[in-house]
């Protein structure tokens, strides 16, 4: 059977609050990656249009760096995207971004999704799936099946290698029950916790994160190469 499983019937149709952090010094692509543009608009905004056309998601909390929140608030007008509740800046770690942008979520979502700013090609469906899963088991995340072999190297000499049927790539967004992950980013604070993402906040806490079917083309944009791809694949959408 498939990790994933079978989509289930839904008597209704869940909805989240979605915070997209886009607060990252965008060091590895050596220029501000939120502000590059993919065909004419920048990549920030292809992000926003994609969460603000899916109708799981009510409203958006954007998080971005102290210096660009009110050119992210007026790109937020330019385009019409009318779901971003407010622009906030962020912290010096990907956590602490997260959960400033957690609490100025509206304070009667049962869900609250975390999302990549630099995710442009999130799609529906994708949103569809996790957030149905999120409300089913409490957490969620999209993930695709590793490709490559991997190995675990320790002082560069091959330790192991695990058996990669059991290896995903997880992708965003990431939804959670809104008290869990807010209590959960609250404790990597306290503990000071090196988390690279949001689903590592709620496995700390002892709690399973369900994995659902992701999609390959929901990239994210770190290094020059990514936009590169990025551009393939708005071809082949506009095809």
């Amino acid at each position: 059977m498939s990790l994933f499983g079978r989509k289930r019937k839904q008597q209704h149709q869940p909805t989240c609050a979605m915070v997209v952090v886009a607060a990252g010094s965008s060091q590895r692509m050596g220029q501000d990656k939120m502000l590059l543009e993919l065909e004419g608009q920048p990549v920030l905004v292809h992000t926003l249009r994609a969460l603000e056309s899916c109708h799981r998601v009510e409203e958006i909390v954007v998080v971005t760096r102290e210096d660009l929140v009110g050119t992210v608030a007026g790109l937020c007008r330019e385009h019409g995207l009318t779901k971003v509740k407010t622009v906030v800046r962020g912290g010096a770690t990907r956590v602490e971004s997260a959960n400033l942008g957690t609490l100025e979520v509206s304070e009667g979502a049962k869900l609250i999704g975390i999302h990549d700013g630099a995710r442009p090609f999130v799609t529906a469906q994708v949103m569809e799936r996790v957030v149905d899963k999120a409300h089913q088991t409490g957490a969620a995340a999209p993930a695709v099946p590793v490709q490559d072999t991997i190995k675990v190297a320790v002082n560069g000499v091959v330790d192991h290698t695990p058996d990669r049927a059991t290896l995903f790539a997880v992708q965003t967004p990431q939804v959670f029950d809104a008290d869990l992950i807010r209590g959960a980013l609250t404790k990597a604070l306290q503990d000071n916790a090196p988390l690279t993402d949001d689903c590592s906040a709620v496995e700390r806490l002892g709690m399973p994160v369900s994995l659902v079917e992701g999609d390959r083309n929901n990239i994210k944009l770190t290094t020059p190469a990514d936009l590169a791809v990025a551009q393939v694949i708005l071809e082949g959408w506009n095809q």
